[in-house]
């Protein structure tokens, strides 16, 4: 997942190919990059799209990098049914 904070508005972008031919999903915070701001406002916006309780959310690498790994925790199948209706909007 690629991080812009400090962005015009709050919201996902959606796929974008990386640089080693793979893909990630794109996301665009208002927050500035300081004091974790911006990597709070990321798991509350995944949050509210994905329909879950913030806490379900953690970022697991990328702290102080653009390029975060968040573990999602809860079932997959419900997961997957949310990870893909939110790319398609």
């Amino acid at each position: 997942m690629r991080l812009t904070p400090k962005a015009g508005r709050d919201g996902i972008e959606g796929l974008k190919p990386t640089a080693d031919g793979g893909m990630e999903l794109a996301v665009k915070v208002t927050a500035v990059p300081e004091n974790g701001k911006a990597n709070d406002a990321l798991l509350r916006l995944l949050a509210k799209r994905l329909k879950l309780p913030v806490s379900s959310l953690r970022l697991v690498a990328g702290a102080t990098d653009r390029h975060k790994q968040i573990l999602i925790e809860g079932d997959p199948a419900l997961l997957d049914a949310a990870l893909s209706s939110l790319l398609k909007e």
